[in-house]
């Protein structure tokens, strides 16, 4: 284990946070709010920051245990130093409820313990969204786009952060592949500011919404969420914006280097847009004596697209829809975004290869001597990716099981205690029961919320960031 490097790398993301803390600052600046909670954690974090860069490695590769390490330390210390403002300034008084709610933000989750959002100060609430921003793309990914990181093995940092089955380079340079996704992320979050911005929305809620977009995480400035502005302008914006930032961002990618068709070809996608057809067509189908036929249909899309990419918005209380309906709410929080987006959940392309897979090992059974060969795309897939896809689900659903069985202690429902941990591994927000449209988290216990901010952790880093920081063998010196 290589722990001076991995003590470089914490200290160049705490330096990378101070530097980010000023923006909410400039906020509490321009709003005439006190700098005090943000100057206090900005000289925190900057001083543990240096502490951790004094310790200069002898040596910059880093292998793949050191990349998950990196990567699953700087998310708890993020998490710890980003609850300060909160305490500080008294928007969220007591640290667990702080840590939890600064938890959802950089795993952008979006849960929240908060009964009055709009209490919150400017500032603070700039702050909160801002969490959602920094943790949809990866402070690590932002690391290495604006530092030179050396050895090819840097790009261990970038899968243990990345979503999806498989990540792999969009150009030769790990640093180049960093950039172009945080420009492409960036650009996207710019156009949608402007546009929700013509929609009759401030500069500062249209960037707010924007951050919490682009992240998925769906925090909002209002307490009624996106309800607030009653506008089927702006439920479209963010709609459309939804299903961008749900999409792989190396199609993207391809698009603006002229390659189209090679994107359009992509299984995944065409999978992504039919869920979201079928699902709205339900959706519509379950509603439409509710809402009338273009009433259902605004729903239908914005329910649809706030929930298979795990942003959690709200608009309306699903809570009074017909029971299947709030079952394909809970199946589109399983599934998530396609590989490579912001979005949570297992992932689009991770369902496909476990359904297919299982397909394969059912046809083999029943025809043993057929050799069958999972394909995506048109190409075979590796049998470790295939292999990979079964451990994860099998880990999901191992964490899930847990952590519902541990807020059950709290004595509510099962299909809230179910929902509020599939809300969490999904990195979602709400849920079914007492945690859906019109409820919170701040029913539960300080236990459980603890519990379910490590399943938010897990389950932004794809389980194995954070479940090596519990293995005993990750830190024995073996180099």
């Amino acid at each position: 284990m290589n722990y001076r490097m991995i003590a470089d790398i914490l200290g160049r993301v705490l330096l990378i946070m101070a530097g980010l803390l000023l923006l909410p600052l400039t906020a509490a600046i321009v709003y005439g709010e006190s700098v005090m909670p943000f100057a206090v954690t900005i000289l925190l974090t900057a001083l543990c920051g240096g502490a951790l860069l004094l310790f200069r490695p002898r040596t910059r590769d880093i292998y793949a245990r050191e990349g998950f390490v990196c990567v699953g330390l700087s998310w708890v210390m993020m998490s710890l130093l980003g609850s300060l403002p909160f305490v500080i300034s008294g928007d969220i008084p007591r640290f667990v409820d702080a840590f939890f709610e600064t938890v959802s933000g950089f795993s952008t989750t979006g849960a929240s313990i908060l009964n009055d959002v709009e209490a919150l100060s400017r500032s603070g609430l700039f702050w909160r969204s801002f969490t959602h921003w920094i943790g949809g793309m990866g402070v690590l990914v932002f690391l290495m786009a604006v530092l030179p990181m050396s050895g090819e093995r840097s790009m261990h940092i970038m899968r243990a952060e990345v979503p999806g089955p498989t990540v792999g380079k969009l150009v030769p340079r790990v640093r180049q592949t960093a950039l172009i996704l945080y420009l492409i992320y960036t650009g996207f979050t710019v156009a949608e500011t402007i546009m929700l911005m013509l929609g009759g929305m401030s500069f500062y809620e249209a960037l707010l919404h924007a951050f919490a977009t682009a992240g998925t995480g769906g925090f909002s400035t209002r307490n009624a969420s996106i309800a607030a502005f009653d506008s089927a302008y702006i439920e479209g914006v963010i709609g459309f914006f939804l299903v961008l930032f749900g999409m792989n961002f190396n199609l993207f990618y391809l698009i603006l280097i002229g390659r189209v068709r090679d994107a359009l070809r992509s299984e995944e996608l065409h999978r992504y847009f039919e869920i979201i057809l079928i699902s709205i067509a339900l959706i519509m189908l379950g509603t439409v004596q509710r809402y009338g036929v273009l009433g259902s249909l605004r729903n239908g899309f914005f329910v649809t697209m706030t929930t298979l990419s795990t942003a959690g918005f709200c608009t309306e209380d699903y809570m009074l829809w017909p029971a299947f309906l709030q079952t394909l709410i809970v199946l589109l929080m399983f599934i998530g975004g396609c590989a490579g987006s912001t979005g949570g959940g297992l992932k689009l392309s991770r369902v496909m290869l476990f359904v297919r897979t299982a397909a394969v090992d059912v046809e083999h059974v029943v025809n043993p001597r057929r050799v069958n060969r999972v394909m995506m795309d048109g190409k075979p897939v590796k049998p470790e990716t295939t292999g990979a896809v079964y451990s994860y689900v099998a880990l999901v659903v191992l964490i899930l099981l847990g952590c519902t069985a541990l807020v059950s202690f709290d004595g509510f429902d099962f299909s809230t205690n179910f929902t509020a941990a599939l809300s969490c591994i999904s990195n979602i927000g709400p849920g079914l029961g007492r945690i859906g449209p019109s409820g919170n988290f701040s029913i539960f216990s300080d236990f459980s919320k603890i519990v379910m901010a490590i399943t938010m952790l897990f389950g932004r880093l794809e389980i194995y960031a954070m479940l090596i920081l519990f293995i005993p063998s990750t830190w024995r010196r073996t180099r």
